[in-house]
């Protein structure tokens, strides 16, 4: 199925094609994961869902906020199913499959009798209470409302738009600090000039607990389009030309199918850091960012006396 395709179809059709897949990605995970080690596991698969559908990126109109339409589709499929009793959510950011999602034969998944039929009228329950809650008219909620965003993620969104803000020579800057922050004792010469380095945007040595040390490449790319796999051909070979053993390729975007095959192929696998773990990493390592402690009211200080 074409992106075209998928994209036009009817939400609860997208979801359909989605749930199945979710149960698949779970269940090759171990029946237990991050819900966006389920999405990678999606992308990375070959399914019915296209690549580019689930990369696409567009600017919200109201917020200004950039969003992937995919992740709505996402989050709807996980709360169906979820309500459905196929998973369960054990902590925020976690899904885990219960005995009928891991047990369940998906050839005989009929999706309004096994998963709709029971979604449904908790949804409908949901938007009773939200709208009680809220006080807020029909016209003013959205679908969207009834699956929400942690709010400390706003930042991400910010630290994505000013990551593709800053220029490519700048980003290259930023991904040796990244691997420096990682462990790897970045070489003075190889990788830190525009030009002659080779194709390589930063190179280092990295010594493990048993004192091996490996030379490690790095490629950095600040796109906001797919990384195609022709571009990991091409770093593995300027890998070659300084026998690193280990490749490091950073991106802001995302990289396409035939490229992750391509990085998982030969006897040296060259790691790969798309937008979002990127942002992971930002946050572990406290790269240029300060963590900010906040706290959300909980319902009880929302509740009409």
């Amino acid at each position: 199925m074409s992106t075209t395709e998928f994209a036009t179809l009817p939400r609860r059709q997208q979801e359909s094609l989605t749930m199945p897949e979710i149960i698949k990605s779970l269940r090759k995970l171990g029946g237990r994961a991050l819900t966006k080690k389920v999405r990678e596991d999606i992308l990375v698969r070959d399914n019915v869902i296209p690549e580019e559908f689930i990369t696409h990126k567009v600017v919200s109109q109201q917020s200004g906020k950039s969003y992937y339409p995919f992740a709505y589709i996402f989050n709807f499929s996980v709360a169906n199913l979820d309500f459905a009793g196929f998973l369960t959510r054990p902590r925020r950011g976690e899904v885990e499959l219960t005995k009928l999602g891991r047990d369940y034969d998906l050839n005989q998944l009929d999706v309004q009798r096994d998963i709709y039929r029971k979604a449904d009228p908790q949804w409908k329950e949901r938007r009773t209470q939200k709208l009680a809650k809220r006080q807020l008219t029909e016209s003013t909620e959205t679908d969207e409302n009834m699956v929400e965003d942690d709010p400390a993620d706003d930042w991400r969104s910010t630290l994505q738009t000013a990551l593709m803000a800053i220029s490519p020579a700048k980003f290259e800057l930023f991904a040796r600090r990244l691997v420096q922050a990682m462990g790897v004792d970045l070489d003075e010469k190889i990788g830190v000039k525009l030009s002659g380095d080779g194709g390589l945007d930063g190179f280092g040595y990295l010594t493990t607990d048993d004192f091996r040390t490996a030379r490690v490449a790095i490629q950095a790319k600040r796109w906001s389009s797919m990384v195609p796999s022709p571009e990991i051909d091409k770093f593995r070979g300027a890998m070659d030309k300084y026998n690193a053993e280990f490749g490091i390729f950073v991106t802001t975007s995302d990289f396409s199918r035939d490229a992750i095959r391509a990085a998982r192929t030969g006897t040296r696998v060259i790691t790969l850091i798309n937008g979002e773990r990127l942002i992971d990493l930002v946050a572990k390592y406290e790269l240029y960012v300060k963590p900010v402690v906040t706290y959300e009211l909980e319902d009880f200080f929302k509740e009409v006396d």
